[in-house]
């Protein structure tokens, strides 16, 4: 079907064997019974079996079963164009489920290895699949496997599971590695919201949610891409911001949720007269300990709930509030805005 016409040279054929002196069937044989007597209207298989073909072919007309329609489509290889085999990785359905690939994300995977439906629409649910499916838009040639290809696939279907399941099955994996002591919960719920954006395959994650309560703010004030922060008076800005801290202000705020962070902000800002990124890049800093990351109102109101949740378990590093402010009490500002930040060094050689 997908070769369109085959032709062999009978003269190569030969009286071939079906049977061992031994009265056990060879494989052509066995494969024919099998597929004949369970009804196989079509034999889809890797073009390395075209060979068998002609002999099956003889034997179902032999035996007067109704002939199948057979297609032969090409192998999935490598990067390399070489044939996938174990060395390039996972090859088993098992291993990529350990690995916490959605069955629906393969399925989509795989099935757009060598075939597409005419358009751009990469994303297919099982049901589009099995609708829009064309033996006839198969390709000929070699698909390559793409496992970066295959991690993006996988983190579109995930991130469009309904939000109870994304939760059930992210709320486990933090439980199983001990990460927290909880798999469910609203602290659960908002974490699995603020981050499912960076999660491709369950076991990402980890690191997502272990980003959000570290707090390496050492390495990154000493960071050159802090500079421009750091000079923006940020002493002067995390003094102000203890003072809200230690005031009440800023924890009676994030009692209040999003919307109680919203307001602070607002009026936090308008004291010191900042907004926009003078405003929001120190209060990243400060309170995330990071330059970059998710919705920064979101991490923070999260961070005021793992440290009164009592889920986050103590092998998660997890830095609450309190000790994140006991760290800028203690910061020698002095000394980092003598000391030039830290570089990235290329190191020379002469002969």
């Amino acid at each position: 079907m997908t070769l369109s016409e085959v032709s062999w040279n009978l003269n190569t054929l030969g009286d071939f064997v079906i049977m061992r002196s031994n009265g056990q069937p060879v494989y052509n044989f066995c494969v024919t019974v099998d597929d004949a007597t369970m009804a196989i209207s079509h034999v889809i298989r890797a073009e390395e079996h075209l060979p068998n073909t002609l002999r099956q072919a003889l034997i179902y007309k032999s035996l007067g079963f109704p002939m199948p329609n057979f297609a032969h489509v090409s192998l999935i290889l490598a990067p390399d164009r070489s044939k996938l085999s174990k060395r390039h990785g996972a090859t088993s359905v098992g291993q990529f489920r350990e690995m916490g690939y959605l069955p629906q994300g393969m399925v989509n995977y795989l099935a757009l290895l060598g075939w597409g439906d005419g358009t751009e629409n990469e994303f297919f649910t099982l049901e589009q699949l099995v609708e829009s499916f064309s033996i006839d838009r198969v390709n000929k040639s070699g698909a390559i496997f793409d496992s970066t290809k295959l991690r993006w696939m996988n983190g579109q279907h995930l991130r469009a599971l309904p939000s109870d399941e994304l939760t059930k099955l992210v709320g486990g994996r933090w439980k199983s590695t001990g990460m927290l002591t909880e798999s469910e919960g609203a602290f659960i719920e908002e974490a699995v919201e603020l981050l499912k954006d960076g999660i491709d395959v369950i076991p990402d994650s980890d690191k997502q949610l272990s980003n959000l309560l570290s707090y390496p703010l050492h390495d990154t004030l000493t960071s050159a891409e802090a500079k421009p922060v750091l000079d923006d008076n940020l002493s002067d800005f995390s003094s102000s911001l203890i003072a809200a801290y230690d005031s009440g202000e800023l924890l009676t705020a994030l009692e209040g949720g999003h919307a109680g962070w919203k307001n602070w902000v607002k009026s936090f800002g308008k004291t010191l007269k900042r907004k926009g990124k003078s405003l929001f890049m120190p209060l990243r800093v400060l309170l995330t300990g990071k330059l970059h990351g998710p919705d920064m109102g979101a991490s923070v109101v999260l961070l005021h709930q793992a440290g009164i949740c009592g889920v986050v378990a103590p092998q998660a590093e997890f830095v609450p509030l309190n000790e994140r402010f006991n760290m800028l009490r203690q910061l020698d500002w002095e000394a980092l805005t003598k000391n030039p930040p830290l570089v990235e060094a290329t190191a020379t050689t002469s002969n």
